[in-house]
């Protein structure tokens, strides 16, 4: 049931307890008593608005990977989340210590960006990937995939069907 109601409030978040209620099959007060739970358990994290980047004059998406010598997540490089360019801060693991999703009004702004990068101490290198096209782009969603193509041929095969 949890699932359901997170699969509607992703899709909706404005929808009222009577809405949700009846997409999900419970009562308004129902509906409203899980969403409090789901709140206070910190599965419902905030309830946010989704902007439109270029209504903020924010029409050019990049993801930045960020070399530094030694462990990347030092508080002089976190202290890049304050930029509100920068949206996303990532630790990760291959051929870069971090990874940071930026939005920005155009390239010139993105430079700033990464001479700001350049001026903190321990960032060796950066390598920024512009995005063309967005075909995707979602929050966390509430759904499994249960069964995946691939590993069902993987089963015939290994079963000799």
């Amino acid at each position: 049931m949890d699932r359901k109601i997170l699969g509607v409030l992703v899709e909706d978040a404005s929808v009222s307890y009577a809405e949700l209620g009846s997409r999900v099959g419970l009562s308004a007060p129902a509906a409203h008593e899980r969403v409090k739970r789901l709140k206070r358990s910190g599965v419902v994290q905030k309830i946010a608005a989704l902007i439109e980047p270029n209504a903020v004059g924010k029409g050019l998406l990049a993801f930045v990977h960020v070399d530094t010598s030694g462990w990347g997540k030092t508080p002089a490089l976190m202290a890049i989340a304050d930029y509100p360019e920068v949206e996303e801060v990532h630790s990760v693991a291959g051929d870069a210590c971090m990874l940071l999703k930026v939005r920005a009004e155009n390239t010139h702004a993105l430079e700033g960006v990464l001479a700001r990068l350049y001026d903190t101490p321990g960032v060796l290198a950066t390598r920024s990937y512009v995005v063309l096209s967005t075909y995707l782009e979602r929050p966390p969603q509430p759904g499994i995939t249960e069964s995946w193509p691939m590993a069902n041929a993987a089963k015939a095969i290994a079963a000799g069907q």
